[in-house]
């Protein structure tokens, strides 16, 4: 009876429908979002979907990050550039841009860990933190309320079910960026709209020509968000120094060279050893005699490592409902099976179906189900 009567409400009433219908949807596109502007072509192209889709109450905020005046003596931080970028954009559409600086709250919540993570001989991911502290955390607490959606270019997908907001791998393998977000909060993923995040790069490059945008040919950002152009090695160098120690091969304890301190190097690392008849990879570290280990291509492959354990877990939506799920280790395409088992509250055993030559303390390991990323946590 229920049913037939809706039928008959429908019937009778469509033109009130209708005007529901347009009401509600005019209610969604008046929502006002604030737009992260890097001056790249992703966000660039996520801005123009946006006003595509209807959307109108969009502001444009490019966040100054750039340790330009403290590392300025070490290369370029091409800040200025992104700045002026992210202006012709926005010009273009006459969408307004608000420049908002949060280096300091940068510098003590992401360098400052990126920079104690050495000290302590592990392996840091400071864009995940980015993510989390910054870009959904100190940008949200600055604008407060003001905006309905916080909207990036990041390559992902946000959905809703029953009330839980989940985050989905974007169909793009190379560009998904979920391992990066793998920290964020039901609460910071409930406000993102990721305007480009089902679309493949080669698409949005289309797009980018289809728009005349002022960085169509723009090429990719590559490297740690906050350094630029300046070399990763040179940031370590700043801050933590040089202390000259020994490489050892891990088998034989033979002396192959010296290197300029433990903290400049990572698990699996094969560049920038500078040894000969190679290749040679960093197997190990001594924190305490400043020795770095490392073992040949041959030596690597057979001590792959298959299992390890993790703690500060970090669940997005839910906990996992399976002991069945994939995982990624690092960003990028490379997805491996694997089965956790639940050592205590905050710690999992991780056992992949295929070893890895790079599994080094501070890493994160990111968990999935299917296409959904479930959350990370730090490699012990």
């Amino acid at each position: 009876m229920l049913a037939n009567d809706v039928r008959e409400y429908f019937f009778n009433n469509s033109e009130s429908v209708i005007l529901l219908f347009r009401l509600f949807s005019v209610k969604i596109l008046s929502m006002k979002i604030a737009l992260l502007l890097s001056g790249g072509v992703d966000s660039s192209v996520a801005l123009r979907v946006l006003l595509d889709q209807g959307y109108t109450d969009i502001t444009a905020y490019y966040l100054k990050i750039w340790l330009e005046d403290e590392l300025s003596f070490l290369g370029e931080c091409p800040w200025e550039e992104d700045l002026a970028f992210a202006r012709a954009v926005c010009s273009q559409v006459d969408v307004p841009l608000k420049v908002l600086n949060l280096q300091k709250e940068y510098f003590d919540q992401v360098v400052s860990y990126t920079v104690n993570e050495l000290k302590k001989g592990r392996t840091p991911s400071p864009d995940i933190f980015c993510n989390q502290r910054i870009k959904f955390g100190a940008f949200y607490d600055k604008i407060n309320e003001e905006y309905d959606k916080v909207a990036t270019g990041h390559y992902g997908t946000v959905e809703e079910k029953d009330g839980l907001f989940y985050l989905k791998r974007s169909p793009d393998p190379v560009k998904d960026q979920s391992y990066f977000l793998s920290h964020l909060s039901q609460q910071q993923i409930s406000k993102i709209i990721f305007p480009i995040g089902k679309m493949m790069k080669e698409d949005v490059r289309v797009l980018a020509e289809k728009y005349d945008l002022p960085n169509k040919d723009r090429k990719d950002s590559q490297g740690i968000c906050f350094l630029g152009k300046i070399k990763y090695s040179d940031f370590i160098k700043h801050y933590l120094g040089e202390k000259e120690g020994d490489i050892l091969e891990k088998e034989s304890g033979a002396v192959l060279g010296k290197h300029k301190g433990f903290w400049f190097y990572t698990i699996g690392q094969r560049q920038g050893l500078g040894l000969s008849n190679g290749p040679w990879y960093v197997s190990g570290k001594d924190l305490e005699k400043n020795i770095i280990y490392v073992s040949s291509r041959m030596n690597v492959l057979e001590q792959k490592r298959s299992q390890f354990t993790v703690c500060e877990l970090n669940w997005i939506s839910r906990k996992p409902s399976t002991e069945n799920l994939s995982l990624k280790l690092r960003h990028g395409p490379r997805i491996n099976n694997c089965t956790i088992k639940w050592l205590d509250t905050d710690r999992l055993e991780v056992s992949m179906d295929e070893g890895d030559k790079g599994i080094a303390p501070g890493q994160f390991a990111v968990f999935y189900e299917g296409e959904i990323c479930l959350g990370g946590a730090r490699i012990v």
